[in-house]
C-alpha cells in the first residue's frame, strides 16, 4: 500500500505542475507553457487510474488529490504568483486536512 500512496503523491505533483504551468501560461498566450501543462494533466490521470487499479477506494483517492492538491498549488501559487495567502485560505486548508483523515479512517472501519 506505500507504493500505492507514494504513486498518488507523485499524481498530485504531476497536477500541481500541470496547474502552475496552465497559470503561468497567461491563458496560452506564452506557448511553451502548454507543454507542461499536457504532459502534467495526462500523466496525473494515468497515474490516479493506477492507484484506483491498486484498489484504493475512489472517494480516498480523490479526496487526498484534491486537497494535498490544493495546499500545494496555494502554497506554490503564493511563492510564485504572489497570490495571497490568508488566515482564512489556511484555516480552510486545516478543515479539509481534518476531513481526509476522517475519509482514511473511515475506510480502514469499513474495511
Amino acid at each position: 500500500m506505500a507504493v500505492t500512496w507514494l504513486l498518488l503523491f507523485v499524481t498530485i505533483c504531476c497536477e500541481v505542475v500541470a496547474t502552475l504551468s496552465l497559470r503561468a501560461s497567461e491563458g496560452f498566450s506564452k506557448p511553451m507553457w502548454a507543454i507542461p501543462v499536457i504532459i502534467g494533466y495526462v500523466t496525473c490521470f494515468y497515474l490516479l487510474s493506477v492507484v484506483l487499479e491498486r484498489g484504493m477506494p475512489t472517494a480516498l483517492a480523490y479526496g487526498v488529490w484534491s486537497c494535498v492538491g490544493i495546499i500545494l498549488t496555494a502554497f506554490a501559487a503564493r511563492v510564485l504568483f504572489h497570490d495571497p495567502l490568508n488566515w482564512k485560505m489556511l484555516a480552510g486548508m486545516a478543515i479539509m486536512i481534518v476531513g481526509i483523515a476522517v475519509m482514511q479512517w473511515g475506510t480502514h472501519a469499513v474495511a
